[in-house]
């Protein structure tokens, strides 16, 4: 029966704490019958901040179309970050976004300030506020997607062995109105180690070159970082990555019109001293360095591509190598057998003695299978002008001075 009796009293002390407890409340909020009264829990144990006003995130949450020039921040006015995550999903990937919190706790900041176009973000932090309490925001926005992209072309293509005159030349898909930016995301470096310097020749075209011919077995590393550059007003680069090539042995051959003879050099040491016809009297070859940009077996020249009017079509041109992009050639010549080493008779090419179909035996058999892209090919006392330095990969017609000069970043 005690037990009956203790278990009760104690149901009465806890049901008149309830009752206290109740009443307190009531008290608190000043109850009347008209429902009228003071401030409620709230006051009496404080009430936690909302999220959104202890993290402060910018962009907003929900945010779309966010321009690549906004600010990507995390802060809170008082209190500290205890930690932040941001995620960036572009092209079906996630990837981290690296930033760090001042030592103050009162910001976090990427670092890189750039937005990514064509993004969406998604940002988780955590922080105490001024008054010890933990919040936490999960919030996210996504970026503005152009309308309108660019990409470079590249020269020489990538994992290429290359001759010791290869340009590094990119052309762009639009015009680039502003080119140092575009210059500034480009980075090209070499092993060994060697000053290389950019020349724009136009609106659409940037290349890179050293001072002199590359070192033989120099690794080149070229690194494109366009992505969401903005080239012109609107339009963004869409591409972000590395391609490498090696520079093989040397090869300079010195074509003489005059004397209708190349004489092909290799590591510095003469090769060989072969026949060649130039262009005849009115169509001369053009003076200067040239470098092989493409190689093809065999090729159908037309004259009425290079303004010749129809003065020849020739449809299997063997051997042949292209020098500059207004149509100058070193190729394999059947048709004029005696020409080679005695008269210039070509519209502007060089000519070296071939067999129709092309043999291996031939003076340019043997020269194309000996050749790279890459090779540099000087011609000298032909009665024509020097090539231009945007002809081609003619870059090395323009003294170091003037090429450094062609840079936009002063």
């Amino acid at each position: 029966m005690r037990h009956a009796q203790g278990r009760a009293r104690r149901a009465g002390v806890a049901l008149a704490a309830v009752l206290t407890w109740a009443g307190l409340l009531a008290g608190a909020t000043g109850c009347t019958s008209d429902g009228s009264g003071g401030g409620g829990i709230d006051e009496i144990f404080g009430k936690a901040p909302a999220p959104e006003d202890v993290i402060r995130i910018s962009p907003d949450d929900a945010s779309k179309g966010v321009r690549p020039g906004r600010r990507l921040e995390v802060r809170v006015p008082s209190g500290r970050l205890e930690s932040v995550q941001v995620v960036k999903s572009q092209d079906a990937q996630d990837t981290p976004v690296p930033g760090r919190i001042t030592d103050d706790g009162l910001r976090w900041r990427p670092d890189d300030p750039r937005l990514a176009l064509a993004a969406e973000y998604t940002v988780d932090a955590v922080a105490l506020d001024g008054d010890g309490h933990r919040s936490a925001r999960h919030t996210t926005f996504t970026t503005f997607v152009p309308d309108e992209r660019f990409i470079g072309y590249v020269t020489p293509e990538n994992r290429a062995t290359v001759g010791t005159g290869m340009i590094v030349s990119l052309g762009f898909s639009r015009d680039i109105e502003n080119r140092a930016a575009v210059e500034r995301a480009i980075h090209i470096t070499a092993k060994p180690a060697v000053e290389i310097r950019p020349h724009w020749f136009g609106r659409t075209r940037l290349d890179f070159r050293p001072e002199t011919y590359w070192r033989p077995g120099t690794q080149v590393t070229v690194s494109l970082r366009l992505r969401d550059v903005e080239g012109a007003p609107g339009v963004y680069g869409l591409q972000y990555k590395t391609f490498s090539f090696t520079v093989g042995r040397s090869q300079v051959s010195l074509v003489d019109a005059a004397k209708h003879t190349m004489e092909v050099r290799r590591d510095g040491d003469l090769l060989a001293t072969v026949p060649i016809t130039a262009g005849a009297p009115g169509k001369t070859t053009y003076n200067g360095k040239m470098v092989v940009m493409e190689m093809l077996e065999v090729t159908r020249m037309n004259s009425r591509t290079v303004g010749f009017g129809g003065e020849y079509d020739i449809p299997d041109v063997p051997h042949a190598m292209k020098l500059t992009d207004s149509g100058t050639f070193l190729h394999g010549n059947y048709w004029a057998p005696n020409a080679p080493g005695h008269v210039n008779v070509s519209h502007g090419c060089v000519g070296l003695r071939d067999v129709k179909g092309g043999g291996s035996d031939t003076p340019a058999g043997w020269f194309f299978d000996r050749s790279l892209v890459g090779d540099v090919v000087e011609v000298v006392h032909s009665n024509d002008k020097q090539v231009a330095p945007d002809n081609g990969l003619g870059g090395w017609n323009m003294g170091w001075k003037e090429w450094k000069a062609g840079s936009a970043l002063k």
